[in-house]
């Protein structure tokens, strides 16, 4: 079902609007039968995107609403995340940066919103990944971090003006055998912080002034 222009050969072609077989909607721009421009195309689930298509892919600068609550508002390369922009989970939760083939990759920072915690560094196939500092409210370590996890050497900087340095060692991954399979289950185990040493800032405290006499 199509509302719309079209061009000498029929085709879809110019403003229109169309329903699909599925129930569907897109409002938008048309080039030879195609989704080709700036449209609106609205999701039977509820889920909404607003932005440009190009050869009915989703292709751009877009906003893509999800049935959630959840936005993603940015670049988009063939009916993918992939560039830069802006994710905004149910939770509250952001994220700020690089995507690429739908993930978060590169560079960006994501904030926990229930702590206000925020991670600021690099990312790989959509877990955190590469050099980063993970900000607390009183606190923040900077590392290196691999499939979530922080890893290898790093260093905790506390507000209070110590610093305390050390690395995050990986425990031996812990293999179970069900009772009724003999398959083995490797557990994932979270690695530990072994802290080496500590570096004490002495902080400057102004002392009263004794009168002259």
């Amino acid at each position: 079902e199509y509302e719309g222009e079209r061009n000498a050969e029929g085709e879809r072609h110019g403003r229109g609007k169309a329903r699909l077989p599925n129930g569907d909607t897109y409002d938008g721009e048309y080039e030879r039968g195609l989704r080709n421009g700036q449209g609106t195309y609205r999701f039977t689930n509820g889920a909404r995107y607003i932005g440009e298509y190009r050869q009915n892919k989703k292709h751009g600068q877009g906003t893509f609403f999800y049935p959630d609550g959840s936005k993603y508002e940015g670049d988009w390369v063939d009916d993918q995340r992939h560039g830069y922009g802006v994710y905004t989970y149910a939770n509250g939760d952001s994220y700020t940066g690089d995507w690429f083939n739908h993930n978060r990759h590169g560079q960006g920072t994501y904030i926990y919103k229930e702590s206000g915690s925020k991670y600021v560094g690099g990312w790989t196939n959509g877990n955190q990944g590469g050099a980063a500092e993970l900000i607390h409210l009183n606190h923040r370590f900077q590392g290196m971090f691999l499939h979530g996890y922080p890893i290898g050497h790093g260093k905790y900087v506390f507000d209070s003006g110590c610093e305390q340095r050390g690395e995050y060692v990986h425990p031996e991954p812990v293999k179970e055998t069900g009772e009724e399979e003999e398959e083995e289950h490797t557990l994932l185990v979270p690695p530990k912080w072994k802290a080496t040493d500590i570096t004490k800032v002495t902080l400057w405290t102004p002392s009263e002034e004794q009168p002259a006499s």
